[in-house]
């Protein structure tokens, strides 16, 4: 006997059929994401490592190996993976805000994703000071944009969904992962899309798990602060760290709008000479801190965190100093990494405030401080410091110095980086005419 459904059914049929495919594109791009994030992070930590062994060579062939790597990846970035650049996060992004699909896959695509990937491992091979976080957003947008022409009406959704399973996967954090999609992403809860954000972070998180095991990215570090004196460092973390951060996303904004006069002229025309130049600066500033300033800084953070291992006075201003110059240079890497490496610098210049005081609580403080400084996303700041540290004693004191950290920041600089960059993506798609 044949089963007949009636043309109601064979509707209803149809339409659960087709949301059951629509939560597997998520769930599969989840998948996805979270291996292309462990592959990363595995290949990320042997170029570092292939760049320390041939400063063992020579600590000044950092002087030649990192201008010329800086400008040949200047070169690749522009002639063959344009809109590469930078951390990826803006770029992802615009491409959820943009409307024209042919816009998006300028922004997000497999080539992108590809050449992120390859420039990214680029960086640290030549000792940027980068992170792997935020190019693993872009390419977590870049998968899921592609699988996206199974789903055509959920690309803004599934572009959101792989920003955030990039995040959670790359810090082994899923509450980050979803806080960053909220926060960050789209600077608004939106009901529709929260339930497939966190299918796509579960999925990712799962995957980077049975890859790599569970772990807390820099380290378990369960100090706290301790007598009523050592809470005086909240409010003087989360000022300098606000200032800090607000600063070095004042100066990356600032050049990525191009500076007046000569200089800016000279830049716009000579990207290579300047990404040489920049590559240049930051070899010496490796020399100055000793080959502590070079890659993404987890090593020394997770020493410092773990080992009470202090880090050198300097570190934190000479880290700033190195970050900047590779995200004003031109090529392809995140932030996100280098970012709390400079907190954690900052943090233990005022640890030095505090005899007796836990250097790993104070150092915690510095970290979502600047970082919180930097994206101007409080919530996200401490949460994914929370995680990705085992810390949740000092869940209370982290909160505050991130509030603090954002409106100090907002003093120097009135628009995060990620959103003030996302919208100079967005004005070139849209007006193509008017790009420089």
């Amino acid at each position: 006997m044949q089963l007949t459904l009636s043309p109601r059914n064979r509707r209803r049929l149809k339409l659960e059929s087709a949301r059951w495919q629509r939560h597997a594109i998520f769930l599969l791009g989840g998948v996805v994401v979270g291996g292309a994030a462990v592959a990363l992070a595995v290949l990320a930590d042997k170029a570092q490592l292939v760049f320390t062994l041939l400063l063992t060579q020579s600590r000044y062939l950092a002087l030649v190996v990192t201008p010329l790597g800086f400008m040949a990846s200047a070169y690749l970035a522009t002639r063959f993976f344009p809109n590469s650049q930078g951390s990826g996060i803006p770029q992802a992004i615009a491409a959820r805000h943009l409307t024209d699909q042919k816009a998006r896959g300028r922004l997000v695509s497999i080539r992108i994703a590809i050449g992120k990937i390859i420039l990214t491992l680029f960086g640290l091979l030549c000792g940027a000071s980068l992170g792997r976080e935020g190019p693993t957003v872009q390419i977590g947008a870049s998968i899921m944009f592609a699988l996206g022409r199974f789903s055509p009406r959920r690309q803004p959704g599934l572009i959101l969904a792989g920003a955030a399973a990039g995040v959670a996967a790359a810090f082994n954090t899923p509450l980050a992962g979803i806080v960053f999609g909220i926060e960050e992403m789209s600077r608004a809860f939106e009901t529709r899309t929260s339930s497939i954000i966190i299918a796509a972070v579960i999925a990712a998180g799962l995957t980077a798990i049975a890859l790599t095991g569970n772990y807390a990215y820099f380290g378990s570090s369960p100090m706290a602060l301790q007598n009523g004196v050592d809470w005086l460092a909240i409010p003087l973390c989360g000022v300098a760290g606000g200032l800090m951060g607000g600063l070095f996303s004042r100066i990356l904004i600032s050049m990525a709008r191009g500076l007046p006069g000569a200089l800016g002229s000279a830049i716009t025309r000579h990207p290579l000479l300047f990404a040489l130049l920049c590559g240049l600066a930051l070899g010496i500033c490796g020399l100055i801190s000793g080959d502590t300033i070079y890659g993404t800084g987890y090593q020394q953070v997770k020493a410092a965190l773990e080992d009470h291992i202090p880090l050198h006075a300097d570190f934190g201003i000479l880290k700033f100093l190195a970050s900047i110059l590779s995200a004003i240079s031109g090529i392809p890497g995140g932030i996100f990494s280098p970012s709390l490496a400079v907190g954690a610098g900052i943090g233990g210049n005022i640890a030095s405030l505090f005899p007796g005081a836990p250097l790993a609580a104070i150092m915690l403080l510095g970290m979502v401080s600047y970082f919180a400084g930097v994206v101007q996303a409080p919530i996200t700041a401490f949460v994914i410091v929370t995680e990705m540290t085992d810390n949740h004693t000092m869940m209370v004191p982290l909160m505050a110095a991130a509030l603090i950290a954002h409106a100090t920041s907002r003093l120097v600089c009135h628009e995060g980086v990620y959103q003030a960059l996302a919208k100079r993506y967005v004005e070139r798609a849209e007006f193509p005419r008017d790009r420089t």
